[in-house]
């Protein structure tokens, strides 16, 4: 089978990809954007309906994306050598899909050829969480996410 005929995930590593396909591999879901807890007893990531404050919850994009970890101190910037050991990534999501060497699924924009496939097939936060400017943090507890979006 040609390569030159194979999408560019399919026949390079995470570490191989340029800088433009490893932006292209994000789906736009928004939830690596939400605020999580994490169970120390049993290591289960829980997530909340919470979001950072830098995304923009209508466009499920980060409003300061080259200055996101500067602005926010645990923000975790996606890079090619610790998609493995970040299990709090959503089973959808496109890094750890090739991580694990599984497909990307079908809503994914680079399959459907349309950006907004994502919020169409429910998978984004797209108007569905609120914003950590308006949550007090002693309350995140209340906004465990009970539907969708758990992992």
């Amino acid at each position: 089978m040609k390569t030159e005929s194979q999408p560019f995930w399919k026949i390079k590593s995470l570490q191989e990809m340029s800088r433009e396909e490893w932006e292209l591999l994000c789906d736009g879901c928004g939830r690596c954007c939400l605020r999580k807890f994490e169970n120390q007893k049993t290591g289960r990531i829980y997530y909340t309906t919470v979001s950072c404050y830098l995304l923009d919850i209508h466009r499920c994009r980060c409003l300061s994306y080259a200055d996101r970890a500067r602005l926010v101190m645990d923000c975790m910037e996606l890079k090619p050598d610790k998609i493995a050991r970040m299990r709090w990534l959503p089973k959808t999501c496109a890094y750890r899909l090739l991580a694990e060497r599984k497909d990307l699924c079908r809503w994914h924009p680079l399959i459907s050829g349309d950006p907004n496939s994502v919020h169409a097939a429910g998978i984004s936060v797209q108007d569905r969480v609120i914003s950590e400017a308006y949550v007090h943090p002693d309350d995140l507890e209340y906004y465990i996410a009970k539907d969708w979006w758990v992992n």
